[in-house]
């Protein structure tokens, strides 16, 4: 006997084997995310490979490279979130697979002419970082539109499950691109990637629901973005999640955005081997968001999030690393770290999608993203002046600590007290039916 259970559409779906893989507008979502997420990790390899091959860029300029990919959040991701409330999700979608598409397939084309410059890389990484702010936060609206708010643990961790398992693929496919024909091309791949995203997008046969007229608010841009501001300050929760987001990507990035070049220069390995060590280190998002629903429902969404927490003191092995089998040091710290933070990300994306009223959705994202991705590019500048300075592997070994320490900041929050993630906020839940708390023991 297999249960059924209604998606946002009203499409009944089976619930037994295969589970959203067999809603076909998510399995769409699915397959353009995925093969999306395949190229974006192609890039990540590739970008720093192309400055570093091509162009002969310092450590300083990788770091300002990585830099401006994540830059957009500061500058413009307040005002997306408040855009992205009054737009339709997937026409944002659609649009910004077109931006980065043509910002990444100008790079082989410039190669190829003999004109590319370190300056039009900077600029291809500001304009898909760009698009992927607008992006990013059109599909946390769009995603509790296209499933059931019951299966929206399962659909993020499927979504990031087989994003993780695209960043196993990317880097040891943009080290082999680079090796035969260059990494340029790499991006090239990535742009083809976001032809297949567009395609699947355009393939969804169910309608998005129309914002209501409360959703579609009158007020001023300014007050938008406040009244998001606003209510992720308030939250306990959320104002929680937005610092200590804010506080590991800085020391995570600090360390990431050298990552390769420690692994080229510091250790003396190949692209090749690079990609490889990436790859191995991206096996602990696939067994994250594998083990994230099972988390959830063994020991609750809050506790959850705490057990996540235990492995990022495995950080320490990556400054540890060295040549030969020293390398499987930095990639077993990396695969401990990708494990935990895939089981928070899937939990704490849950968890806003399901708490925050729909309307003010993508404020609410944006609003928590402006620090959260906002501290990345300061990260990765920090990491790549610590670098030029102090020297790569003590900048590893700064970083990677400082990241070991932000856990605490969940460990002695509120969270502690509960078993379970509130459903939604403490003045929209029934007097009647309390949030379930439980003690630590």
């Amino acid at each position: 006997m297999t249960d059924e259970s209604v998606d946002a559409g009203g499409t009944k779906r089976r619930g037994a084997r295969g589970g959203l893989l067999r809603h076909r507008d998510f399995r769409l979502l699915w397959i353009g995310e995925t093969t999306s997420k395949l190229g974006s990790s192609v890039s990540r390899i590739a970008i720093p490979l192309v400055a570093l091959v091509t162009l002969d860029a310092s450590t300083f300029m990788v770091s300002v490279l990585a830099a401006m990919t994540w830059l957009p959040w500061l500058l413009v991701g307040l005002p997306a979130g408040a855009w992205v409330d009054r737009l339709p999700s997937r026409r944002v979608m659609l649009v910004c697979n077109g931006v980065s598409l043509i910002s990444f397939l100008s790079v082989p084309v410039a190669a190829w002419l003999d004109v590319l410059t370190f300056g039009q890389m900077m600029l291809v990484a500001l304009a898909a970082g760009t698009a992927a702010v607008f992006f990013e936060t059109a599909y946390q609206v769009y995603l509790p539109s296209l499933v059931g708010q019951d299966d929206l643990a399962e659909g993020n961790a499927k979504l990031q499950g087989s994003a993780a398992a695209a960043d196993i693929a990317g880097p040891g496919l943009g080290g082999l691109i680079t090796q035969t024909v260059g990494a340029v091309w790499g991006l090239f791949a990535d742009a083809l990637s976001f032809l297949v995203s567009s395609v699947c997008l355009l393939s969804i046969k169910q309608e998005e629901k129309r914002r209501t007229a409360s959703a579609r608010s009158n007020s001023g841009l300014r007050q938008e973005i406040a009244e998001g501001l606003r209510f992720v300050i308030r939250d306990r929760y959320l104002r929680v999640f937005t610092l200590y987001g804010a506080a590991a990507n800085l020391a995570l990035n600090g360390f990431t955005a050298v990552l390769v070049v420690f692994l080229v220069r510091e250790l003396g390995i190949g692209a090749g081997a690079a990609g490889a060590a990436m790859a191995g280190i991206s096996v602990g998002g696939v067994l994250g968001a594998a083990v994230a629903p099972w988390v959830i429902r063994r020991f609750g969404s809050a506790h959850g999030l705490l057990i996540g927490q235990t492995a990022m003191p495995f950080a320490l092995l990556i400054p540890m690393g060295g040549p030969g089998f020293g390398l499987l040091l930095v990639v077993a710290g990396g695969l401990m770290i990708s494990m935990g933070v895939m089981v928070g990300n899937v939990i704490k994306g849950s968890f806003r999608q399901s708490y925050c009223p729909r309307p003010m959705l993508g404020r609410v994202v944006v609003s928590m993203q402006f620090l959260n991705y906002g501290a990345i590019p300061v990260g990765a500048v920090l990491g790549g002046v610590m670098s030029t300075a102090f020297g790569l592997r003590t900048t590893v070994w700064v970083t990677a600590s400082a990241f070991a320490l932000t856990s605490l900041i969940l460990v002695f929050s509120p969270i502690r007290r509960h078993r379970d993630l509130p459903a939604a906020p403490a003045d929209q839940l029934p007097s009647a039916l309390p949030v379930r708390t439980d003690p630590v023991s």
